[in-house]
């Protein structure tokens, strides 16, 4: 299996937080990356946003194909692993920007809510508008020729949070009111420890005591975003970090139990069989 690196953001026009990407022109630059396969899984340290204008295709995220047609929007967010269909045809842009820029430039008000779209814990990194995609690209490229650079990235990312913010409006699992809201905020809290500790406890008391919430109330949230319990996310992330880990590198299987936090290879054998009911050995057989 191929080492395939983490792949950290670099402009071919030398900006440091974003990109704005004509599928025709990447394809066609495929042959002569050399860092990396793009049609290989490998995983990216920053976001990025691939608008369908034309043809089919599929894109693979997080080992999972997704269907592309005109219309599609695909969100792929910082530290899953994708890949690119071989012999790609079907035309649109990408967009990529790193979370420095989103920081930097998106209001403070947009980013929790803007924060669903990358949440692919609770919902689908696919969406389909073919009008609303029509409308921010002309406005997104009318900007791009501007000659005069005077506050354009301030106008990219203003026109790039009204089209996140758009697309946050139409989907169904968004529509928070009163105390949900609330509760999403403890929720995107409990799930970004997840993701910074997972390799130190899976215990849901010790996340439930760093939010300084009761065990119960942490269950009752995230069963409401997740339906299933907080121990049931917590151990479904380890297994996609492990699978993320298999896919994406030579490690041997010995080092990924050890580095997301398991000190004897047995206990993280039945740990992934129980979930996935395969062993790490045959899952890494079939990728």
């Amino acid at each position: 299996m191929k080492n395939i690196p983490n792949i950290a953001f670099e402009s071919k026009e030398q900006t440091k937080d974003f990109e704005f990407l004509n599928l025709a022109n990447l394809f066609a630059r495929i042959p002569t990356i050399s860092d990396h396969n793009p049609t290989e899984p490998h995983r990216v340290t920053f976001f990025a946003l691939l608008i369908v204008t034309k043809g089919t295709g599929t894109h693979q995220v997080d080992l999972k194909e997704y269907l592309l047609e005109a219309g599609s929007v695909l969100k792929i967010a910082k530290g899953q692993v994708h890949a690119f269909q071989k012999n790609a045809t079907y035309e649109g842009f990408l967009i990529l920007f790193t979370e420095n820029f989103v920081l930097n430039y998106f209001s403070k008000s947009s980013i929790n809510i803007i924060s669903h779209l990358y949440n692919y814990h609770i919902t689908p990194p696919i969406a389909k508008d073919e009008k609303l995609n029509e409308e921010f690209l002309n406005q997104f490229l009318q900007e791009l020729e501007i000659e005069n650079s005077y506050a354009k990235k301030n106008i990219i990312a203003a026109l790039l949070e009204l089209y996140f913010l758009r697309l946050e409006r139409k989907s169904q699992h968004n529509k928070l009111e009163g105390t949900q809201v609330k509760q999403h905020q403890l929720f995107i809290q409990f799930k970004n420890l997840v993701e910074s500790q997972y390799t130190t406890t899976r215990n849901v008391k010790d996340y439930a005591n760093m939010l300084l919430v009761s065990t119960k109330l942490l269950n009752q949230v995230v069963k409401f975003f997740t339906l299933n319990t907080a121990k049931a996310f917590i151990d479904e992330y380890v297994v996609l970090e492990v699978k993320r880990a298999i896919v994406s590198t030579d490690k041997s299987l010995k080092e990924i139990a050890y580095e997301v936090g398991f000190d004897e290879v047995t206990n993280f054998t039945k740990f992934f069989k129980k979930h996935t009911h395969t062993t790490p050995k045959q899952f890494k057989e079939t990728v």
